[in-house]
């Protein structure tokens, strides 16, 4: 039936299933016109120096290294690993994390500076050391005579673990105090090199030391090898740089899962010119795992590949300041020679989604058939709108709160289901002019805390600032009363970015930040697939 006069927007409900092709492919890396797009995947780089230039008359350099990007042709800091001091030749315990672009040039610069004081870095009391530049692109193991610097991808490791350690009965390397000491994990490769994992913060004046327990990524622990040899070493700290060397022991991640049944996992802490020099020498210590917690990190192929199913809502706005469908000037206007822009951004994204629907329903029967409502594909909603249109009148004012209100209610029955089975996506076609913009702050923050995102096409010349400020990007949302949102799930999009463009780019714009969002939401509570749920 037609809708009511208070009614601000017309509803089209569908539920998508299986895995989406389209939509994954639709989602990769491309250049669009509107903001991000979803990353290829995520590196780390670590860094380390060989041979550093030595500006201290008494002590050797405190070296610090600054990692700059390229935005705009601006060099901005994007972060700088620990100070070591009194290091010619440091290893950096600072992990930089990076999105990877494919069809990007990711430019790069690394500053290392010899740092005095505790003034920030580049102030005139710091000597630069010196820098290089170059693309991510071109980071693979860079190899300098300044500088090394190590790329790992991470996206798809499948999770990181956390790690809690102490040690009991340490070797006291101090005449007036007691040993200072601190952990380093390495990693040793398959051509025997060794990679800084972790280092611990320096307990003070400790031979029984409980260090804070530290995440780190499975690929980066052991490349996911649970049998791959890990070097651990315990030091007492020095400020000069120059550290005691305590002891060492050997481990592997599969030894420290032994302490989920229950086991004691501890290991002899040795020190080999010891060992050789002393007939009854046992250990300078011993380390011992308290805790080990697995967190396993999901994709949004694996909800998808695990039964999670899209419903996909699509509310197409039909007030009165879209003009009169008779008239040529409405956006609404259906040209015999070319479709109008609501229905240029229902193909494009439609045309993606018809090939996976299960099921159609709607609020309203735009074809006029309630006990045969549904529509045959994306065709088939485009015949339907075309119907309607000369058959309904427009009316004001827009409200979009109770639409969202509307999802957000069928979502939190969804968001109660211990599995990820369900996730709702609302995509709004509207022409910008919204009448109850504190109503629908509120309703995006109380949506956020549920299995929801929502997409805005704006459609014609209006003034969109308003959809700018529900998008923030500029800005945490928050609702009237100054309460932010739990997770970003809108993403704005003007449709008239897009008018020389190709369908699929205004497709890809649209979905970029759905499969990071659906993470975001089911990571923060915490749910697993539904297939590793059927698993166990």
């Amino acid at each position: 039936k037609a809708p009511k006069p208070s009614a601000s927007l017309f509803i089209l409900n569908q539920l998508l299933g299986s895995l989406m092709n389209d939509v994954l492919e639709a989602t990769s890396p491309a250049t669009n016109l509107s903001g991000p797009v979803t990353c290829v995947t995520k590196v780390e780089l670590r860094v380390s120096c060989k041979a550093l230039l030595d500006r201290d008359t008494l002590n050797k350099s405190d070296p610090c290294v600054l990692l700059m990007v390229q935005t705009n042709g601006q060099w901005m800091e994007l972060d700088r690993t620990e100070v070591i001091k009194s290091n010619l030749h440091p290893v950096f315990a600072k992990v930089f994390s990076l999105d990877y672009y494919f069809e990007e040039v990711q430019k790069l610069r690394f500053e290392v500076y010899d740092i005095h004081g505790t003034h920030s870095i580049g102030t005139r009391d710091d000597d630069f050391l010196g820098g290089v530049e170059c693309t991510l692109g071109q980071v693979g193991d860079y190899n300098l005579v300044l500088l090394q610097v190590h790329a790992e991808e991470i996206s798809g490791n499948n999770g990181y673990v956390e790690l809690s350690f102490r040690a009991k009965k340490l070797d006291d390397k101090d005449l007036f105090s007691k040993s200072d000491p601190f952990l380093e994990i390495y990693r040793i490769n398959d051509d025997e090199t060794e990679q800084l994992v972790h280092r611990t913060e320096v307990i003070k004046n400790n031979l029984n030391p409980v260090w804070e327990p530290f995440k780190v990524s499975l690929i980066s622990l052991c490349s996911c090898d649970e049998d791959r040899k890990l070097k651990c070493l315990v030091w007492d700290y020095d400020s000069r740089g120059k550290h005691d060397f305590i002891g060492e022991f050997y481990a592997t991640f599969r030894e420290m899962q032994a302490i989920s049944s229950g086991n004691k996992v501890s290991w002899d802490c040795v020190n080999p010119k010891y060992k050789q020099k002393k007939r009854n020498y046992k250990n300078s210590g011993v380390v011992i795992l308290t805790d080990i917690k697995l967190h396993k990190v999901y994709s949004f192929l694996d909800y998808i590949m695990g039964g999670c199913q899209i419903h996909f809502t699509v509310a197409i706005d039909f007030t009165a300041s879209n003009g009169d469908p008779r008239n040529s000037c409405s956006l609404h206007y259906i040209n015999p020679y070319q479709p109008n822009e609501y229905l240029k951004a229902l193909i494009a994204v439609g045309e993606i989604c018809q090939d996976y629907d299960r099921f159609v329903s709607h609020d309203f029967a735009i074809n006029f058939n309630p006990e045969d409502d549904e529509c045959e594909e994306i065709q088939g909603v485009v015949e339907a709108y075309q119907n309607c249109l000369p058959k309904i009148q427009l009316y004001g004012p827009t409200n979009v709160s109770p639409i969202i209100n509307r999802i957000a209610k069928l979502a939190a029955g969804d968001g109660n289901i211990k599995d990820a089975s369900r996730y709702h996506i609302l995509l709004i076609l509207t022409d910008g002019v919204v009448t109850d913009m504190a109503d629908t702050r509120e309703a995006i923050v109380r949506a956020s805390y549920q299995p929801l995102s929502i997409i805005i096409v704006g459609v014609g010349n209006a003034d969109f600032t308003d959809m700018q400020i529900l998008d923030g990007d500029d800005g945490v949302l928050r609702s009237p009363k100054g309460e932010p949102v739990l997770r970003d799930i809108v993403q704005f999009v003007p449709f008239r970015d897009f008018k020389t463009a190709s369908p699929a780019a205004l497709a890809k714009c649209v979905l970029a930040e759905v499969p990071k969002q659906v993470v975001e939401y089911y990571s923060h509570k915490s749910v697993s697939t539904f297939y590793e749920k059927l698993k166990l």
